[in-house]
């Protein structure tokens, strides 16, 4: 079921990226489509997410090799890096709105209306590997997980991995795309 969900996921992001290729074809004949760098902080959240996915890995090889310390170590840093991610992510929009980029109303363009929903989106189903990381988490600490018993923390960290491989998909398109 994971499997059929992240494959769902992924089809929403590439209408959403195929909107935004749309979008910019129509309107940047015309002039209307607004060219601007993407906030910096968007690199310093994909810098998180991609070390987040490397204490999961961590964690993973701890708990295989029965290490219950360095296991609920990893997915403490991976929840917290999560975290940041999101404030990054956060941050990133308040540089947008600072640049004068809004999302809709007076003063905004399309192009600056794609990133916040792109970005919004992703944020959605970022929500859900927080909550997956945050029971996962719970789980560690109480010590319900074991070399015999690792099938929750195994599907968390799978929709982690896919969220951080979605993200940076996401954000090479918006780089090398705008």
């Amino acid at each position: 079921m994971l499997w059929i969900a992240q494959a769902s996921i992924f089809m929403a992001f590439a209408g959403l990226t195929s909107g935004f290729l749309v979008s910019k074809g129509s309107l940047q004949d015309k002039g209307l489509w607004m060219e601007f760098a993407l906030p910096g902080e968007f690199l310093t959240s994909t810098i998180l997410i991609g070390i987040s996915s490397l204490a999961l890995i961590i964690a993973a090889r701890a708990l295989k090799n029965d290490n219950q310390s360095l296991f609920k170590s990893g997915i403490i840093a991976a929840f917290i890096l999560g975290i940041g991610f999101i404030v990054f992510q956060l941050l990133g929009w308040q540089d947008l709105i600072d640049r004068g980029i809004f999302f809709t109303g007076e003063g905004s363009n399309v192009s600056g209306s794609w990133i916040y929903a792109i970005t919004f989106f992703h944020l959605l189903h970022l929500a859900g590997g927080i909550i997956a990381l945050l029971v996962t988490m719970y789980k560690a600490l109480n010590g319900l997980y074991s070399v015999n018993n690792k099938l929750g923390f195994e599907l968390a960290s799978i929709f982690w991995h896919f969220l951080g491989a979605v993200w940076l998909y996401l954000y090479l398109f918006l780089i090398f795309v705008r």
